[in-house]
């Protein structure tokens, strides 16, 4: 029996619609600069995944809660279902490519409430993700600075580098989106050369590496939890986390050329790209170490720099530490794209405090400049408990995941429930729509689950999972401000009366 691709289409074989007009089909008028082609579409998400900021940040989570086995047998299957929910993503993408992305799928398919406590999850996991991504890069810095000047970080210390991060990527993006484009797109090769250059130097320049037995079955529980069918399954959270944010290619996509097509390819190409490239790292990474244990009680608070140390010396890990960290400064910059978008188009429904002001445009660049200042001081304020608990960096890594993840699995599952009322977009999954989406509906609803368990045990205020207090703060967060704006809230049916025009001419300064 011959198994047909998907049906997803490409430009030479699919005319390009005219995305402006099919932005005014939607409800919008274009204030945007559409100045992002295919590949920088496909490079914001690719560079929102980051596999050297995800995989190497919660490395260390990863030694304890399984260890290699876990971790490298993990990302093989939870890259596979990601993959699932990427496509079944993509698929309702290419027919709704709007900067609101997922709450308004939600909306069209399922009605206002939908929409809203999407837009909510979303909202709050792409924040959350500033605040965990550039955090995790202020670490990193202070671990290089630790290894060059032999300069030892304090949480006050961390904090300043942590708000000099904010600051350079909230200026980056006020530029405009040509910019943010071409910074993405030498991410892209940045992020691959980097992992090349990694894996290539442990795997030549240390005499001892681990073996293959090691590094594909060895199991690791640091947790306290008995049970290794619970620790295995809680230690899929480092492959799920650095599988986040490839949404960016949607929020994105009024400023990208064909983004009916070039959207959902970027979603599907930055999942499968990251997938390959990060089993590499997390290998390559794993076979070098030279000490488990030194590695995961590291003085350096950062096990890969350990790694890099060990195999490496001190000059050699300082070169490569330096690679990772740019790394995390491209990945940073691509978050605040992506949640600065969301915040401007859910202020163009009315759905924020102070609607009016995150939704203005600025003439010059074409970016929504106070989103952008609203995305990055809102991460800052996620981060500052960080000065006075070390749980506090988890806590705001579980915003992250627990905000974005299910609100990946809404506008599918939304999309099934609707059959044929659903009108697919020119890049379609076929008869292949409803076996993809059903899976990554139930993979999302089973690691959603996990991601609430505690990971370690005894459960105390330190080591405590705050993920489900996290969507429950979300939730009540969307409930309250929902009897307050419900009156003003809500996605256009179509754009072009006087009003609509006259409000749009209003939010460009």
């Amino acid at each position: 029996m011959s198994i047909s691709p998907p049906k997803w289409s490409s430009p030479d074989q699919t005319p390009p619609k005219d995305e402006e007009e099919r932005l005014r089909e939607l409800g919008y008028q274009p204030v945007l600069a559409r100045r992002m082609g295919g590949f920088g579409n496909f490079a914001i998400s690719f560079s929102v995944i980051s596999i050297l900021s995800g995989c190497m940040t919660l490395y260390g989570f990863g030694l304890n809660t399984g260890g290699p086995a876990v971790m490298l047998w993990g990302w093989a299957g939870v890259g596979l279902f990601v993959l699932c929910v990427g496509m079944a993503l993509a698929e309702v993408t290419s027919a709704y490519p709007t900067s609101g992305a997922l709450y308004y799928m939600a909306d069209r398919l399922g009605g206002r409430k939908w929409g809203w406590y999407t837009g909510w999850l979303n909202l709050l996991g792409l924040l959350g993700a500033i605040a965990g991504i550039d955090y995790g890069c202020a670490l990193f810095t202070g671990a290089f600075l630790n290894l060059q000047w032999g300069f030892h970080p304090t949480p006050g210390s961390t904090m300043i580098i942590f708000m000099c991060i904010l600051l350079l990527h909230a200026v980056l993006n006020l530029f405009g989106v040509r910019l943010v484009s071409l910074l993405n797109s030498v991410s892209v090769w940045w992020h691959l050369g980097g992992v090349a250059l990694i894996v290539g130097a442990l795997a030549i320049v240390p005499s001892d590496h681990q073996s293959p037995e090691f590094v594909f079955t060895e199991f690791v529980n640091g947790t306290g939890w008995n049970s290794p069918v619970y620790v295995a399954a809680i230690g899929l959270l480092l492959a799920q986390y650095t599988f986040s944010g490839y949404d960016a290619s949607a929020h994105l996509s009024e400023e990208t050329s064909n983004a009916s097509v070039s959207a959902a390819r970027g979603i599907v190409r930055s999942i499968w790209v990251s997938w390959i490239a990060g089993f590499a790292l997390l290998a390559g990474l794993t076979f070098a170490i030279q000490d488990y244990e030194g590695t995961r009680t590291s003085a350096t608070g950062v096990p890969p720099a350990q790694i890099l140390l060990d195999a490496l010396g001190t000059g050699g890990a300082t070169a490569l530490l330096l690679v990772v960290i740019v790394a995390q400064l491209f990945c940073g910059n691509a978050e605040v794209a992506a949640a600065s978008r969301m915040v401007f188009a859910f202020s163009r429904d009315n759905a924020l405090p102070g609607s009016a002001l995150w939704r203005k445009v600025s003439s010059r660049s074409q970016t929504p400049v106070p989103a952008v200042w609203l995305s990055v001081v809102f991460a800052c304020l996620l981060a500052l408990p960080s000065l006075y608990s070390t749980t506090a960096y988890g806590a705001v890594t579980a915003i992250n995941v627990i905000g974005i993840t299910p609100a990946y699995a809404i506008p599918i599952y939304l999309k099934l429930r609707a059959g044929d009322r659903f009108e697919p977009g020119p890049w379609s999954l076929g008869r292949w729509s409803k076996p993809v989406g059903w899976v990554a509906v139930v993979w999302v609803a089973c690691v959603t689950v996990l991601f609430c368990l505690p990971q370690s045990n005894p459960v105390t205020v330190d080591t405590m999972n705050y993920a489900s207090i996290a969507l429950v703060a979300v939730l009540v967060l969307a409930t309250v401000w929902w009897f307050v704006a419900r009156r003003s809230y809500g996605t256009p049916s179509a754009y072009g009366s006087a009003r609509e025009q006259a409000e749009i001419a209003e939010n460009i300064v």
